[in-house]
């Protein structure tokens, strides 16, 4: 049964994603460094020590981002994707 939604665009979507993720991690891997750093700060009130802990699970939570990112790709049709690639490549010969 064919599908309505374009499995190729939400493929090369999630491309994207990973892509813009991975350039990202470098400075999400600083920013948990630092927060850290600053959890140790002298004298920190409980209060501040579980929001500087809080932000320190926000900032791995990238690995839940990746989880989702293979849960879309698992979900699309991948014979989908390959006859939206077929489909493109006639269409590139009609030119």
């Amino acid at each position: 049964m064919p599908i309505k939604w374009s499995a190729l665009e939400v493929a090369e979507a999630m491309d994207e994603v990973e892509r813009l993720l991975n350039q990202a991690e470098p400075f999400l891997a600083d920013a948990e460094i630092r927060v850290g750093q600053a959890k140790c700060t002298p004298n920190l009130p409980k209060y501040m020590h579980q929001n500087l802990g809080r932000l320190i699970y926000t900032v791995k939570a990238r690995a839940a981002i990746r989880r989702a990112i293979e849960s879309v790709r698992n979900d699309i049709p991948q014979d989908a994707i390959e006859a939206e690639r077929q489909t493109g490549k006639q269409q590139g010969f009609d030119l």
